[in-house]
């Protein structure tokens, strides 16, 4: 399922470490290969992706999300 989302990344401390997208509406997604330039906590975007439901992770935090595009927000 192709997704725009628009929240904040976070990282999280669970296992070896994963990055995450928590949502304006307060859903937390796990990012699937996150690009360096989105491993900054803080960090406001606008990620467009697919939620992968074909996928199960070590850190399991939500929904893991791989990522087509972004866009940083002031």
């Amino acid at each position: 399922m192709s997704v725009n989302i628009t929240g904040v990344i976070e990282h999280k401390d669970v296992g070896m470490g994963a990055w995450a997208l928590v949502a304006d509406s307060g859903e937390t997604y796990e990012l699937k290969d996150a690009p360096s330039e989105l491993q900054q906590p803080n960090l406001k975007v606008t990620v467009k992706g697919k939620v992968r439901e074909d996928i199960m992770t070590v850190a399991m935090i939500g929904p893991v999300l791989e990522i087509k595009s972004f866009e940083v927000l002031d």
